[in-house]
């Protein structure tokens, strides 16, 4: 598939939620059921995967690593623009041992050709990849989340190593503990996002940047299923469940929803964004280049 969208995701193999790092996880809550839970989430995992691969994506894989079952949450591991990757680094102890398997994972990608720099923020500077930096194609900017588990002063980095204008928004409900959770920008613009996830200078910011008309609230019943944590590829918005009121307004607005249940993922906080990294971003001075040099190359 031409422009294949390409993504890195993580098989579940020792998911499961043992720590309790955000309001949606109860580790004594999975015990009780923890065999059954297992075996769904790898069950919810390859229906995803394959949803994705339908969809045309082309998916890498990271090990997955005994002792790390966050480690599936693939979208935290880097911020991916213009073939850099801004690796991780985490707040919370539970989750800093990923650190290192990332950064192998990324040295491999990019031996393979398939990332060109791989890049570390300064100690002490909190940024958990794309789960708190959310990429808007249409406005050509970041949408970072900070005071849960990214640092403010991560912004400044971003910017600097990645070009990418970034809007530091500070989310004040934990249950939206990354930007991923609660905001999501659609291929043609609109904006999937939970208002009370934020702020009320963060909201501003948002209604002072996006039109009336592409903003898609997300209502509390839906938000409770992380519908905002989606993955759109095309006309396609790949979530673990949507009520009827979110499903059409997203068919008005010309998309296809297509659910697949990942609600074992949903006791860690998780769901389809979470478990997928975009490793294709282009901004838009970079791919304008690439058009140009191809078309150079083709009149050649």
């Amino acid at each position: 598939m031409k422009n294949a969208p390409r993504i890195l995701m993580c098989r579940p193999s020792h998911f499961g939620v043992t720590y309790a790092i955000n309001p949606w996880m109860d580790p004594k809550s999975w015990a009780s059921e923890a065999k059954s839970l297992a075996t769904e989430a790898r069950r919810e995992w390859r229906a995803l995967h394959a949803r994705l691969m339908e969809l045309g994506a082309e998916i890498a894989l990271v090990p997955p690593e005994a002792g790390l079952p966050d480690l599936v949450f693939t979208a935290n591991a880097a911020v991916v623009m213009d073939g850099k990757a801004l690796l991780a680094r985490f707040r919370h102890p539970e989750r800093q041992g990923e650190e290192p398997v990332f950064r192998r994972a990324f040295d491999a990608l990019k031996a393979k050709g398939a990332i060109d720099e791989v890049l570390e923020l300064p100690e002490g500077v909190f940024l958990e990849g794309a789960g708190d930096c959310v990429f808007d194609a249409t406005r050509q900017l970041y949408w970072m989340g900070y005071g849960p588990r990214s640092s403010e002063s991560a912004r400044p980095h971003v910017e600097t190593m990645l070009g990418v204008e970034t809007v530091a928004l500070r989310l004040a409900d934990p249950r939206f503990y990354h930007m991923d959770t609660a905001l999501n920008p659609l291929t043609r613009g609109e904006l999937i996002y939970v208002p009370e996830a934020f702020a009320e200078e963060g909201l501003a910011e948002i209604h002072a940047r996006v039109k009336p008309e592409l903003r898609i609230p997300v209502e509390p019943e839906d938000a409770a299923h992380l519908a905002a944590n989606a993955v759109c590829i095309g006309d396609a918005v790949v979530m673990s469940r949507c009520g009827e009121g979110l499903r059409r307004r997203l068919e008005a607005k010309g998309y296809r929803v297509v659910e697949t249940s990942l609600a074992a993922f949903g006791r860690s906080g998780g769901s389809a964004f979470c478990l997928t990294l975009r490793l294709d971003l282009r901004s838009q001075p970079v791919a304008a280049q690439e058009a140009r040099r191809t078309e150079a190359f083709a009149a050649a």
